[in-house]
């Protein structure tokens, strides 16, 4: 009986353990979207400024330096793509554990989770082949 009770609880240990860390990857997934979002949203202020040779003051961490827009823009632009391939990543990551966390369940694996988006070529070349 003891035996059983130790089971018990090193298997809901496990599959706690496991959904904090899908909980855990997806609030990191938010966080990195919203810096995403607040980094677009400074790119389109820098483009919409009509003095495009200025200087901007930018944020980093607790103290503001005055850079040229262009350079700011630059570092924007690299910054946007660091996180969105970060956040790509991270998705990559997040339908593993989820895969993982049903498996620990004894639940099926998810249908159609693990799909990916078809890039502009592949879809160029089906639509070739439709039009004949």
């Amino acid at each position: 009986m003891a035996r059983d009770a130790a089971f018990v609880l090193r298997y809901l240990a496990e599959v706690e353990e496991l959904a904090e860390d899908v909980l855990a990857a997806r609030q990191q997934i938010v966080d990195l979207d919203m810096k995403r979002n607040q980094n677009r949203e400074a790119l389109r202020a820098l483009y919409k400024d009509p003095e495009p040779d200025g200087r901007a003051m930018v944020c980093f961490g607790d103290m503001f330096i005055e850079l040229p827009k262009g350079q700011t823009r630059e570092m924007l632009q690299k910054d946007q793509g660091e996180l969105d391939e970060e956040i790509n990543n991270l998705r990559k990551e997040l339908r593993v554990k989820v895969n993982r966390l049903f498996e620990a369940q004894g639940k099926a694996e998810l249908k159609g989770f693990d799909l990916n988006p078809m890039s502009a070529e592949e879809l160029k070349l089906i639509n070739r082949i439709l039009e004949g």
